[in-house]
């Protein structure tokens, strides 16, 4: 299995094989270059990859489920766009995870409530949802999971056990982290790309495209192109006989501990 601990313990098995080479004939040191690159370029694309598991271990799809049916998760809020969200979702008889951001929920409290009351679950995506959070220490994610959780639970009466990181990039902090927290990721394996483009047709056949059972579909909450695509989204599930589940449904995984 390729994970960060066994591709750093080959990559340093290399280099010190490579010092010993070299102990005995003059190399050249453009290989020890190579191969510091290359460890250095994995390390990023598993870093990058939720789905790789090659920090911590993700839930991002259920590849058992042969029935047609999805999840939705969304992203980034609670704003004002999603009171709209939730209308379609209660238009089209349809359940959702909601990864919210602990800054948010201070301004939208009444919001995460009506997500909650609407019979949606909700998920932690960090206090601050910064684009320096994967260098933050452990100690400083733990803070930031933790901070969020507890406003989340001061309107759910219940621990929060689904987390998925800012832009869904995992590292060595995270996972120290999350041993603490003890939540489970939650990823995803259909992306819209709607928190990067506006073009409406170019989101909904990216989903479209990509949509099976068992998939999970990351959208964002916080933007009317979002919106819109969302409706046509659930338009084309319906008429090709998908239905909408929850991710503790599609998982198996309890979303929240047992009432305080």
């Amino acid at each position: 299995m390729i994970t960060h601990r066994n591709i750093s313990l080959f990559f340093i098995f290399v280099l010190l094989l490579l010092l010993l080479l070299n102990l005995y004939t003059a190399m050249n040191w453009m290989w020890f270059l190579a191969i510091v690159l290359l460890w250095l370029g994995i390390n990023a694309i598993g870093s990058a990859r939720i789905s790789s598991d090659y920090h911590v271990k993700a839930f991002c799809n259920n590849p058992l489920e042969t029935e047609k049916k999805i999840a939705l998760t969304f992203d980034d809020g609670p704003s004002s766009y999603t009171l709209e969200v939730l209308a379609l979702l209660k238009k089209y008889n349809a359940t959702a995870t909601f990864f919210c951001i602990g800054k948010n929920i201070e301004m939208h409290s009444e919001i995460v409530k009506q997500i909650i009351a609407e019979g949606h679950l909700i998920g932690n995506h960090s206090y601050s949802h910064s684009p320096f959070f994967d260098f933050y220490t452990a100690k400083r994610i733990t803070e930031e999971i933790q901070k969020t959780d507890l406003l989340l639970e001061k309107l759910t009466s219940k621990k929060i056990n689904f987390f998925r990181p800012p832009y869904g990039v995992t590292t060595p902090s995270i996972r120290r982290a999350l041993k603490i927290t003890g939540h489970n990721v939650i990823g995803w394996n259909i992306r819209s790309l709607d928190g990067g483009t506006k073009d409406q047709n170019l989101i909904f056949n990216r989903i479209i495209k990509r949509v099976s059972p068992g998939g999970i579909v990351l959208l964002h909450d916080t933007a009317s192109h979002s919106v819109l695509v969302l409706e046509r989204f659930l338009q084309f599930l319906q008429q090709n006989n998908y239905k909408v589940i929850s991710t503790e449904e599609l998982l198996n995984l309890k979303a929240y501990e047992t009432e305080r």
